[in-house]
């Protein structure tokens, strides 16, 4: 036990430490960038990150397949002449993939524009997924320090590439995407070498692996369509908007989800952590683990969503331009809550438990809430406000169910502590809507200090387990 401890708050030392860098970079992007580049050239820009972000789905499932499978397990314990063949009938497969999506854009599109993005982005997909396979091996056998190394150094390349082009007065999105393919290709390369005792060995015929390959792609499949199903979850109302509006109302749009998502950065951190020691945790011990970490997590995620009204004001200040994206701001911001908790627990639990088809079901179910009434709501009625507002509706919705789901197999009872919050989520998002930022702030902080008081016991009893397990580790 006390080793355990050890190595869990040794590594969450490493990717906290490679996040924290990483959200300075995320501010540096998401605040300095659009000051720069004017509105139109960061909606362009925005509209590769949106497309790139989708192409870890070109696997088809085949390495969510090998993460599942070798999670948990020791580095020297892998089939390395299986995994190195498999790498390289990946890399094979994406560049001839990445080769016909080229020759469909550009015989079938008709905006040059979102030509060029689409095969810059086909590009992108060959380098994302190779770095992606390197990735999940590290994470899977605990590598963390490496894995943290190898998961951020691209953002750290990049953005020392990106200040030099802005300082020396560019603000073409074409070299600002080019430059994010090139800061991707140095870290994997890099990756690639510090795995190559297992990449460089001789591949093995595609007869002996295609079992294994078919395997893992029928593994992974189900938790690769829940991936999916997540992420148009969000992106199902991004298209609309760009579709029924403009494409620089996506941009402002995408400049309030990139703002929300920086806070996000250290609960993904320790979420990498999780997923190797749950699956070495002994089954028995898993739902008190919940019961803590939820206990300290949500009460501390609810405090955030404070931040956001001087977090607003300065932004306002600095940005005005972007004036629209902080009333989508003061809808959305609830969303660090919802996508956090599903990050750090609930979908690291159901992987744990290997129930990824609770996963799909709570996608898909949350999938077409957010389809029915983004559609209803931008094409029909032609309301940007409650489109924006499905988003967030459509993440509660996938959070909520996903985690009835999980704590009825781990036998727990979370419905009323589930109300209250929900109720606090709406006066958060309903305030922000209708009443002026003082009297929007006052509610949400009064109700949130009752919250706070209705949970203060089961609260400082989780904290106190961690402070116990902080100083364990300082004895060792």
């Amino acid at each position: 036990m006390n080793n355990k401890a050890k190595n869990l708050l040794k590594n969450i030392n490493y990717t906290v430490t490679a996040n924290f860098f990483v959200l300075g970079i995320s501010v540096l992007l998401n605040l300095f960038v659009p000051k720069f580049i004017g509105i139109r050239e960061y909606s362009y820009w925005q509209l590769y990150v949106f497309y790139s972000s989708y192409v870890g789905f070109l696997h088809f499932g085949w390495l969510d397949g090998i993460y599942l499978k070798i999670g948990g397990k020791e580095y020297d314990d892998l089939d390395h002449s299986n995994l190195g063949s498999q790498f390289w009938y990946l890399f094979i497969f994406e560049n001839a993939l990445s080769l016909m999506i080229i020759v469909l854009v550009f015989l079938f599109s008709s905006s040059p524009i979102k030509s060029m993005i689409l095969s810059l982005t086909a590009m992108v997909s060959v380098v994302k997924n190779c770095n992606t396979f390197i990735l999940y091996i590290f994470q899977s056998t605990n590598r963390i320090k490496e894995y943290a190394q190898i998961s951020r150094n691209d953002r750290y390349f990049y953005i020392v590439f990106l200040s030099v082009y802005i300082f020396l007065g560019g603000n073409n999105y074409l070299t600002m995407i080019v430059l994010d393919i090139f800061s991707r290709l140095l870290v994997t390369v890099w990756g690639f070498l510090k795995l190559k005792d297992t990449l460089l060995l001789k591949p093995t015929s595609i007869q002996k692996v295609s079992k294994e390959i078919l395997d893992n792609i029928k593994i992974g499949s189900n938790l690769m369509l829940s991936n999916i199903a997540g992420m148009l979850i969000i992106g199902i109302s991004r298209i609309l908007v760009e579709f029924k509006w403009s494409v620089e109302t996506f941009g402002k749009l995408s400049l309030t989800l990139s703002i929300s998502n920086m806070f996000m950065t250290f609960v993904n951190a320790v979420g990498v952590v999780m997923f190797p020691l749950l699956r070495r945790t002994d089954k028995n011990k898993l739902t008190e683990l919940y019961k803590i970490l939820r206990d300290f997590f949500v009460p501390v995620s609810y405090f955030l969503l404070i931040l956001f009204f001087p977090i607003k004001k300065v932004l306002e200040l600095w940005l005005p331009s972007y004036e629209q994206s902080f009333v989508f701001m003061g809808i959305l911001f609830p969303m660090i809550i919802y996508e956090g908790r599903m990050s750090l627990l609930v979908l690291t639990y159901l992987k744990t438990i290997r129930k990824e088809k609770l996963i799909l079901y709570t996608n898909v179910l949350s999938l077409s809430f957010s389809i029915i009434f983004s559609v209803v709501f931008s094409v029909l009625l032609k309301n940007i406000l409650i489109t924006v507002g499905v988003i967030v509706a459509s993440l509660a919705l996938r959070c909520i169910v996903g985690e009835l789901l999980l704590v009825r197999i781990l036998k727990l009872n979370i419905r009323k502590v589930l109300f209250l919050e929900t109720v606090l989520t709406l006066v958060f998002v309903l305030g922000n809507i209708f009443m002026t930022e003082f009297l929007s702030f006052l509610c949400y902080s009064t109700l949130f200090i009752v919250y706070f008081l209705f949970n203060r016991k089961s609260f400082f009893n989780s904290l106190k387990r961690i402070i116990d397990i902080l100083q364990l580790q300082k004895k060792l």
